[in-house]
């Protein structure tokens, strides 16, 4: 039996969901985080279960050609770019064989994505940043947690983040040590601030500052303004959130604009969109345009068709889809996603998209009782996938084509199988690389009744 601290040489001949190399040894898999495909690796036992093994790569005895130095001071401490000891090459085939390995093994189904879209800028390309807030040798940092942890690990500059983002947030940090603001403590309730929250437009100037607090500043309210608008005067908006929720949901309560405008303006194929502080809106424009691009082509076969489009946020989708279709209906659960959705659509003279304040199952289920059979169906839900009631609902409008976006390669299988087994089939679909450097993956798929 394998015992912890015991060393075995091995060769990683897979990856894990999370990227984590995949070797065995006396018969179990082992999970090596930071290894490549291909390399031998002597690896030290670091846990055993009955269902896993962990070890960690101790020496590399034979190198991959695809691995490269992490380009982060803090890549081993964060966890957040999980990736950096991997080329962006084999990045990308470990993401695509990630969706088909999914598709395989939780969907049971033949079908495979022959291809991944790969980002022309795989660096500081997230528009949407949160920073955790901690404290460090007695001062205030930002940073991100620590994988598995509420432990911040402090960032100074982040690969992935805006320039602006970093200077936004660390701004405030060192506001709250000269005015003795401490980070908020979730042990205690003691503390203010929790989170710092940016949003940076692509293709305007557009850039909010939202600082997500347990209690408000009082009458240094305005000396925190002023500061930021001193150091970041790219700021158009600065809002405080004050969230006095228990527990790591970041955005909620309410909403008081202390400067500027708390919606940003970006531009997303050739469409002008307000975003809410709430409302989800894509971290990677770039990479969104083409996963939109290929939803729409998959979607719209004829200029008469109605098509529903369901968690549609802000409406971004939906509004792509309207400039093709007849008639497009998008529903979203977040009112503010929907009032946004709403004002996008008038700003951009778009008259045949309409929008529902619902849960995508309760939508579907309204639609399918006014007897509403679009000729397709588009669904981007969250991580968790569809309800099971969404799913039978969707079925019964017997649309032509359903297209699914997913985030998460695990819970697309299994809807997909849900489909499958209820008459729609995969008949193509894509992978995009919207997060690079991490293990997150969105996938495009048409499905077309049998």
């Amino acid at each position: 039996m394998l015992k912890k601290n015991q060393i075995h040489t091995a060769e990683i001949t897979g990856y894990t969901a999370d990227g984590a190399g995949v070797c065995r040894i006396e018969g179990r898999a082992v999970f090596v985080k930071g290894t490549i495909i291909g390399e031998i690796w002597e690896v030290r036992i670091l846990k055993v279960t009955s269902s896993a093994v962990y070890g960690k790569g101790e020496r590399c005895l034979s190198p991959s050609a695809m691995r490269q130095a992490p380009p982060c001071p803090v890549y081993r401490k964060c966890g957040g770019c999980s990736l950096l000891h991997m080329t962006y090459a084999e990045e990308l085939n470990m993401k695509r064989a990630r969706v088909n390995d999914a598709l395989r093994h939780i969907g049971g189904l033949s079908f495979q994505v022959s291809d991944i879209l790969g980002a022309d800028q795989p660096e500081h390309y997230r528009n949407k940043a949160i920073y955790n807030i901690g404290i460090v040798n007695g001062k205030p940092v930002k940073g991100f947690y620590r994988a598995a942890t509420h432990e911040v690990t402090p960032v100074e500059s982040c690969l992935l983040q805006k320039p602006l983002a970093d200077r936004a947030a660390e701004t405030v940090c060192r506001w709250m040590e000269r005015e003795g603001f401490a980070p908020y403590d979730e042990a205690t309730g003691k503390g203010t601030v929790r989170h710092i929250f940016t949003r940076c437009a692509v293709k305007t100037s557009d850039a909010v500052l939202c600082i997500i607090s347990a209690r408000g500043f009082g009458e240094k309210t305005d000396a925190l303004v002023a500061t930021l608008r001193e150091r970041c005067p790219e700021l158009t908006g600065i809002v405080l959130n004050i969230n006095k929720q228990k527990g790591n949901v970041v955005l909620a309560g309410d909403f008081y604009t202390l400067w500027g405008r708390a919606e940003m303006e970006d531009i997303l194929c050739g469409l002008r969109f307000q975003i809410a502080p709430q409302a989800f809106y894509q971290v990677n424009p770039p990479q969104a345009e083409r996963l939109y691009d290929c939803a729409v082509s998959y979607a719209v076969q004829k200029p008469d068709d109605t098509v529903l489009d369901l968690y549609c946020g802000a409406g971004t989708i939906s509004l792509c889809l309207a400039r093709k279709a007849k008639h497009v209906i998008g529903a979203e659960i977040v009112p503010e996603a929907i009032e946004n959705a709403k004002c996008n659509a008038q700003q951009n003279d778009i008259t045949n998209a309409e929008f529902v304040c619902a849960d995508a199952g309760e939508a579907a289920e309204m639609f399918a009782q006014r007897g509403i059979r679009p000729n397709a169906i588009v669904v981007d839900p969250p991580r968790k996938g569809m309800s099971l009631t969404a799913v039978e609902a969707i079925v019964s409008m017997k649309p032509d084509r359903i297209v699914y976006v997913s985030c998460d390669p695990g819970t697309l299988a299994r809807d997909l199988k849900l489909l499958s087994e209820r008459g729609y089939s995969p008949a193509d679909g894509i992978a995009v690389d919207m997060f690079p450097h991490t293990p997150h993956v969105e996938t495009c798929v048409l499905l077309i009744k049998s």
